[in-house]
């Protein structure tokens, strides 16, 4: 199993490379024609891609949402973090709802398509050894949000989770994202299987695991105190984490 995830690593490493060579161009263009809402829908089909090339491993993504997510509003997505693709599925199957990111500053520079799109699209990028622009950055992508009717993405671990088994939930970018944010509508989301992509590391990659997003119910922002709020996102999204 592991000499054919060998191979089929290569071609999929491969494949993910040019689809991002692509597509950088792509969004730049885009964004000088048709502005953010030009740049967002190149981002969307060029995430489309990126979940479709999982399928080289032998990984298709699966949502599973029994909920109707409130629309032409801010939602709060709320996730557990196990790899980075964690990110695609989230942008194409939610597309509808613009979700913006929060990343580490570092990955704003270097990387065809994905750093252009988390400089130029409205992401948030945090200097973690600078926490007065981590505050002011985060200010800032909180009213960003509100003001161009997006939806935010935030994985309160801070880190990916190597095995899968969550971590416990900071609470500074919710609770800033809510503040700004009071008629928002938080989403839990529990995301499996993810973390089986890097099981060996960063080469070969995991194959012939379904990587699967649950949604879970929404809940409103001001119906509830901040504590009680990441208390219970918490232990929703960790329901529904396979152990």
């Amino acid at each position: 199993m592991k000499i054919i995830s060998y191979l089929l690593s290569t071609v999929f490493a491969i494949v993910f490379f040019i689809i991002l060579l692509i597509f950088h161009p792509i969004q730049w263009i885009g964004l000088k024609l048709g502005g953010q809402e030009g740049h967002q829908k190149v981002v969307n089909i060029m995430n489309w891609f990126l979940v479709k090339s999982l399928l080289i491993l032998g990984i298709p993504v699966r949502v599973k949402n029994k909920y109707d997510i409130p629309e032409n509003q801010t939602v709060i997505f709320v996730s557990n973090h196990q790899s980075m693709f964690d990110i695609p599925p989230i942008i194409w199957f939610f597309r509808k709802h613009c979700p913006k990111f929060v990343s580490k500053v570092e990955l704003g520079k270097g990387i065809p398509s994905i750093s252009f799109n988390l400089k130029y699209g409205g992401a948030a990028l945090i200097d973690r050894k600078d926490k007065k622009q981590a505050i002011a950055e985060m200010i800032n992508f909180s009213k960003r949000i509100k003001e161009n009717n997006w939806s935010a993405t935030i994985f309160p671990e801070g880190t990916r989770s190597r095995n899968g088994k969550p971590k416990s939930f900071a609470s500074n970018g919710l609770k800033m994202l809510v503040k700004y944010n009071p008629e928002a509508y938080v989403v839990p989301l529990s995301i499996n299987n993810s973390w089986k992509v890097f099981k060996y590391g960063k080469f070969p990659l995991g194959i012939g695991s379904p990587i699967t997003i649950e949604t879970h119910e929404p809940i409103k922002v001001n119906g509830i105190s901040f504590e009680d709020l990441l208390k219970k996102v918490e232990l929703t999204v960790k329901s529904g984490i396979a152990e």
